[in-house]
């Protein structure tokens, strides 16, 4: 994602802190990172999720973008499951 400001929520940044995410590892993902999916009618800006690999492990970052101002409000961020997801971790496991 093309951001020339990112902000961190606190649902983020606290996400992180029990991760174990640090603000670089974010900060690639997004300049970096596969868009998999988007939530074009969230508010009160449009969402997506990116897959990005981190040291070689896989990380999601939930965004926002404001394209007015191109910037990125990252939302939470996690290592995906693979319960959850497929091998690849693109795709979400039917429940």
């Amino acid at each position: 994602m093309d951001c020339s400001r990112i902000i961190f929520t606190g649902h983020a940044v606290k996400r992180m802190f029990e991760r174990k995410i640090s603000k670089e590892d974010v900060v690639e993902v997004l300049k970096r990172g596969e868009l998999i999916e988007e939530y074009p009618d969230d508010v009160p800006f449009p969402s997506f999720l990116l897959l990005g690999w981190v040291r070689g492990q896989a990380l999601h970052v939930v965004a926002a973008l404001e394209k007015q101002n191109q910037t990125c409000y990252v939302i939470t961020v996690y290592p995906p499951d693979l319960h959850l997801w497929d091998e690849h971790f693109r795709k979400r496991r039917a429940r």
